[in-house]
């Protein structure tokens, strides 16, 4: 088992052709959505593991790279908005913050634009009900204020409110949910008053 392990890791990269690029950015792809930039950013990590190999310019092969993200994009096959939109809309769900989810799309490429756009969608879908709604999945995912030991929740709540802070959310949206009485109340907070619900990735 060891032995096989070791023979993948010395496998020597094979050289770069175009056909080879689309290869593997079509496998990436298959297993992950992504942004352009982030694309670009996977290819070229193996793009430089090859040129180190067989000792070449990987500028050289920067090009092939550059050439597939643009047809990649006009064919549709990514879309760095629907990227963003889907992400953002992902992490939400899971309790980012609207800071985070900022945070998130910049280290996967997305341009600040489109971040921004992105962003101003959230907030005219959801208004000031999705922050709310994103840090009541937050509280439930990591089991503070109102899903901790009723005699412990006192003693925590400072711990509880930097975890809120520290994760990009408002003292005002952190003291509100950290001051739902029970989870029931919590679930009513993150449904909002349009009754929508919100779900864990």
């Amino acid at each position: 088992m060891a032995d096989s392990r070791e023979k993948r890791a010395r496998k020597i990269p094979r050289k770069i052709t175009a056909q080879r690029l689309d290869n593997m950015a079509l496998h990436y792809l298959g297993r992950f959505a992504s942004s352009s930039a982030n694309l670009k950013r996977v290819l070229m990590r193996k793009v430089v593991r090859a040129a180190a190999a067989h000792d070449s310019d990987p500028a050289e092969d920067e090009k092939l790279v550059d050439d597939l993200i643009a047809r990649y994009l006009r064919s549709g096959l990514i879309d760095d908005q629907a990227y963003a939109a889907q992400k953002a809309a992902s992490l939400q769900r899971r309790g980012a913050s609207r800071f985070g989810i900022k945070g998130k799309l910049r280290q996967k490429g997305v341009a600040g634009e489109l971040i921004d756009q992105t962003i101003e969608s959230l907030e005219e879908q959801g208004g000031s009900s999705s922050e709310l709604a994103a840090a009541c999945a937050l509280v439930r995912r990591r089991r503070l204020g109102p899903y901790r030991e009723k005699a412990k929740r006192a003693a925590l709540r400072d711990k509880d409110l930097a975890a809120l802070s520290r994760a990009g959310f408002g003292f005002e949206v952190a003291r509100i949910v950290l001051a739902a009485p029970d989870i029931a109340a919590v679930e009513k907070l993150a449904h909002g008053p349009a009754g929508e619900e919100t779900e864990e990735d």
